[in-house]
């Protein structure tokens, strides 16, 4: 399909900036294909009358890390002008990739040094040598340290990699550290949140477990890719970015469990269903899962285990409305979008969401 099938209009005023507070006080906006009122306006905090008792909803519980550094080059004549690197992806216990600007004067074999103040002793600072260089201004980064010693420093001296649609309109406050944080993050390694994990509270998880709606775990390591755009100009030709997730057996038995009793998994965030996806069989038997996920959904893709997702408002012509115009169906999606843009809601990672049922008669190839 061309990209620019997935363009609509945004304001720019509607692009949230902070979260709502309480978080579940966010809007949410159901979507529902086969029901008499297509669209229905709600609010986070009533997600369970939407569900029904049985019901699992699945959550990525990756942490975010402060993967913004800001730093110097270190020269022959002293240090030279600022260097600023955002982490995407992990190579091993010392290395990463990251985008750098400028990246185009780095080399490899260059020496750099993160840290608030370039002058002080080097147990106070990170240095990290560029090993490599990417073709769209990533390089990799080789520090000086590994494992645990690396991400204290990282929490040190990074600061939380906000979206380039926030960043741009606002610096990053402590405020920051708290609202781009899931209330159950656990493991470490994600460069951006899963954002529909952002609205839940204990006091949702609560009304939840009176409803007799389950959740369960799953980790992927959501990457900086997620925010890139398509430069392709048709689906096809669009290269899908790789993230690391895992599903451990007894979650993939439970959730198999609640399938095979007629209730339906409700995937809590885009990562989460790409994570359910990539390790469910064509039967949607989920087995357990440990590894690298590069899975691209486009419309005309035949989901195997998901049975709703909860998501928030993405951005046009992004891998993410691709998704969710493959399980919704994209007109359908085009018109939900229309109203929310009409009726205020706020988009993106500090937005409002959405709560899809998908519409199976477009699901018209299968996977092999």
């Amino acid at each position: 399909m061309r990209v620019d099938e997935f363009d609509f209009d945004l304001p720019e005023e509607r692009i949230a900036l902070r979260p709502a507070v309480p978080r579940d006080a966010a809007r949410l906006l159901v979507v529902r294909p086969d029901a008499g009122v297509e669209l229905v306006d709600a609010q986070v905090s009533a997600l369970g009358e939407h569900l029904a008792p049985g019901d699992v909803l699945v959550f990525n519980d990756t942490r975010v890390i402060p993967a913004r550094l800001t730093g110097r080059r270190l020269g022959r004549g002293g240090y030279e002008p600022v260097v600023e690197a955002t982490l995407i992806e992990r190579r091993d216990e010392a290395s990463w990739i990251a985008l750098a600007k400028p990246g185009r004067k780095l080399q490899p074999g260059d020496r750099l040094r993160f840290g608030a103040d370039p002058t002080v002793c080097e147990a106070e600072t990170l240095d990290a040598t560029v090993e490599a260089k990417g073709d769209n201004g990533e390089v990799t980064l080789a520090f000086d340290v590994a494992g645990p010693f690396l991400d204290e420093r990282l929490k040190l001296f990074g600061v939380m990699p906000l979206p380039p649609y926030i960043a741009a309109r606002r610096p990053v406050d402590e405020r920051d550290h708290l609202d781009y944080q899931t209330v159950f993050a656990r493991r470490e390694g994600a460069v951006a949140a899963p954002t529909a994990g952002l609205h839940f509270t204990d006091t949702l998880f609560a009304k939840l477990d009176e409803r007799g709606i389950g959740r369960a775990f799953v980790t992927l390591e959501v990457g900086a890719g997620t925010f890139l755009p398509v430069k392709a100009e048709d689906t096809a030709e669009h290269r899908m970015h790789s993230e690391r997730g895992e599903i451990d057996a007894a979650t993939a038995e439970r959730l198999n469990g609640a399938r095979a009793a007629g209730h339906r998994i409700v995937a809590v965030g885009t990562t989460s269903l790409r994570l359910l996806e990539s390790a469910a069989d064509v039967d949607g038997t989920i087995r357990p899962f440990s590894g690298a996920t590069d899975l691209f959904v486009t419309p005309g893709y035949r989901f195997r285990v998901v049975d709703v997702l909860m998501t928030n408002f993405h951005l046009p012509r992004s891998t993410l409305f691709m998704l969710v115009s493959a399980f919704c169906g994209l007109d359908r999606m085009k018109r939900a979008y229309a109203h929310a843009v009409a009726a205020g809601y706020r988009f993106y990672s500090y937005g409002d969401a959405c709560l899809l049922f998908p519409d199976r008669s477009l699901w018209v190839r299968p996977v092999l």
